[in-house]
């Protein structure tokens, strides 16, 4: 399994799968509602992403075959003693390949970037009510550290 960075020309196998990641997220809230237009926002989204320094997407290629992508956002906290981070911002395994270990897999590969781009801690965050995702970034090494709140304001 290898990370291939996405170009202009992996727009749309982008879009499609974060399509599909961003529909299964609607059953665990009503804030993940899609928009009408959100394949056209989708794709604006991944294309602001290739100008943004922070912001890496990549697709998960096994065998030569698009499998998946994930999305990864660098940061940092200069005030902390834990201060350089990369988050996991989007992971998604194509349903015909996933509990085969290629998440594990990609999870690998990115520790292995934050450590070459000198970070000193991956982030993630998933719905709360998603158990499968939670139980999978534990199973990762992931620890809970903290709860996002939101509210609904219409």
């Amino acid at each position: 399994m290898e990370l291939v960075e996405a170009t202009a020309d992996d727009l749309e196998s982008l879009v499609d799968r974060w399509h599909s990641l961003a529909r299964a997220m609607e059953a665990h809230d009503e804030l993940n509602e899609l928009a009408a237009n959100v394949d056209e926002t989708a794709e604006e989204g991944f294309r602001r992403h290739l100008d943004d320094d922070a912001v890496d997407d990549y697709l998960v290629v096994q065998g030569g075959e698009r499998i998946g992508f994930v999305t990864l956002r660098e940061g940092s906290h200069p005030s902390r003693e834990y201060s350089q981070y990369l988050r996991i911002v989007n992971l998604f395994i194509d349903e015909a390949y996933r509990n085969r270990g290629h998440g594990a897999a990609v999870v690998e590969r990115v520790r292995a970037l934050a450590c070459d781009r000198g970070c000193d801690h991956l982030k993630v965050s998933c719905e709360w009510g998603n158990e499968g995702a939670r139980r999978f970034y534990r199973d990762a090494g992931f620890r809970p550290k903290q709860v996002d709140f939101a509210q609904p304001l219409k």
